[in-house]
């Protein structure tokens, strides 16, 4: 499968690791000169959670007209760049072109649907967790399950197909029929976690272990609970947070969450799609949402203070 990667960031880069060892022919696009340069130079670097480095070499590129048209596109992009990048690499995008948004957050898939048509579009959310250690080196710290599906629910040939390749890079895909609450699943646990980790500075493994940050946790995911029942999005809360709590233990120590990365390096974060994700719904159906919406205003102060 000929394949192309908008986003050689820290998941980017590990996914597209695993699907170019199996075979695929995979290009890794950036708008960052200095990860393509160190990319083309040195190889891809990727290390394992027990210090393991295994050096690949894979294409990287700012230019996509140069790639030609794709059987995949795989979106990597931080939300608040997605227009604009998927807008970039229509030249790939042929009659039988799939792009698949494995991004953080709720509403990725309706921008790139304006652009492309949501007969392009398969949607997704993984439990693979890395970490960008300098350009075009990157840790990758924990595995687990990825879900993709059509926007519609339905099963389809070309989901199947794509699902069936990353089955055979050793990216375990589960093809759902209930994406929606995949994506929701997913975002709870990012509410819970990637604002908390940012605003504190410490390690997505550490948030467990303090009584503090866990009350926070669970009150958040109340709220998210909440609010995607009233979309008839059916979260259990005792499911979620056992399997929040559970994955937070079993992270490598050293993995930090993409927001606490993002604010590391002065950078905007995402939290627009994440707990401001859960403000907009819960507004909408007169759900009051305060821990979100302070997590929200606390990460949004936090980042007026980055220096441009």
């Amino acid at each position: 499968m000929k394949i192309a990667v908008l986003g050689a960031g820290a998941m980017g880069s590990a996914m597209g690791a695993l699907l170019v060892k199996s075979g695929n022919d995979v290009t890794l696009i950036d708008v960052r000169r200095e990860a393509v340069d160190a990319i083309n130079i040195r190889g891809l670097q990727i290390e394992d959670k027990l210090g393991n480095t295994e050096t690949l070499r894979i294409p990287a590129t700012d230019n996509p007209t140069s790639i030609g048209p794709v059987d995949l596109i795989l979106v990597f992009v931080k939300c608040y760049h997605t227009e604009a990048a998927v807008r970039a690499v229509l030249p790939l995008v042929g009659a039988d072109t799939t792009i698949l948004s494995l991004q953080n957050g709720w509403g990725n898939g309706p921008r790139i649907a304006s652009i492309v048509g949501e007969e392009k579009l398969l949607l997704g959310v993984s439990y693979h967790s890395a970490t960008v250690l300098g350009p075009g080196r990157v840790l990758h710290g924990g595995r687990g399950m990825t879900f993709m599906g059509e926007p519609s629910g339905r099963m389809s040939a070309r989901l199947e197909r794509v699902a069936a390749a990353f089955n055979r890079a050793g990216i375990e895909v589960t093809a759902s029929v209930t994406i929606v609450k995949e994506i929701w699943s997913k975002l709870s646990l990012n509410v819970c976690t990637l604002p908390t980790s940012a605003l504190l500075r410490i390690y997505a493994q550490k948030l467990i272990q303090h009584d503090g940050t866990a009350r926070l946790m669970k009150a958040l995911l109340r709220e998210v609970v909440i609010v995607a029942h009233a979309q008839s999005i059916p979260l259990d809360y005792d499911e979620r947070w056992d399997a929040i709590s559970g994955l937070l233990k079993r992270l490598a120590p050293t993995i930090k969450g993409s927001m606490l990365q993002d604010v590391e390096r002065s950078q905007q974060t995402e939290i627009d799609v994440i707990n401001g994700a859960v403000v907009d719904a819960g507004r909408k159906f007169a759900i009051p949402t305060p821990y979100n919406e302070t997590m929200f205003w606390m990460v949004k102060s936090l980042e007026e203070t980055f220096v441009s």
